[in-house]
């Protein structure tokens, strides 16, 4: 999960050209996610096996393609929330770093995450300036082999863990339900 997770994420894209712009970083801890459901998006992370996340992983991250093709994807819906493009992106890299995580967690013994700037990410790889024909086709890429990483995951494996940045413990379970809400999470924020 990022290190400061799902939600409406703000990002400070346009801070130095124009203030009023601004998106605030989400900084809450969006954790409790994995002790009850998500007000916001109707995600209950409790509900979902081990077995489910690779399944879901490719279900949850199949609407970005259309999501990407209207004419209004690179567009802010208001000027402090993420366009669909922008969203598009955040979950591609998502994607990569659980990716990266559960790769971790497997190989080591509770290994300790690198921090991930989700909002700096946004601005130096300019989100906003992206081609939504790649975005999708990498978005799509990169969804499959994190429910590859996902679907190859033993029994005697789930329970491994690994530490977020903050000090945040997961298993490759939770890390998967929690993964698993951010990406339910942006498809509502996109309205997909």
């Amino acid at each position: 999960m990022p290190d400061q997770p799902a939600g409406q994420h703000r990002d400070p894209a346009h801070q130095s050209d124009r203030q009023a712009d601004a998106i605030v970083p989400d900084t809450k801890d969006w954790t409790w996610t994995l002790q009850r459901p998500c007000p916001d998006c109707g995600f209950d992370a409790r509900a979902v096996t081990a077995q489910a996340i690779a399944t879901s992983t490719l279900e949850s991250t199949a609407p970005w393609t259309a999501v990407l093709q209207r004419p209004t994807a690179t567009r802010r819906p208001e000027p402090q929330v993420w366009s669909p493009l922008e969203y598009a992106c955040h979950v591609r890299d998502v994607c990569r770093v659980f990716d990266e995580r559960v790769a971790l967690m497997l190989a080591q013994e509770a290994p300790r995450f690198a921090n991930w700037d989700q909002d700096q990410t946004a601005l130096s790889d300019r989100y906003g300036e992206q081609d939504p024909p790649v975005v999708a086709a990498e978005l799509q890429e990169a969804a499959a082999r994190v429910a590859g990483r996902f679907a190859g995951v033993r029994d005697d494996q789930w329970a491994r863990t690994g530490l977020r940045s903050d000090g945040a413990e997961f298993t490759v379970l939770t890390l998967g339900q929690y993964f698993l809400h951010d990406l339910a999470h942006h498809l509502v924020d996109v309205g997909a």
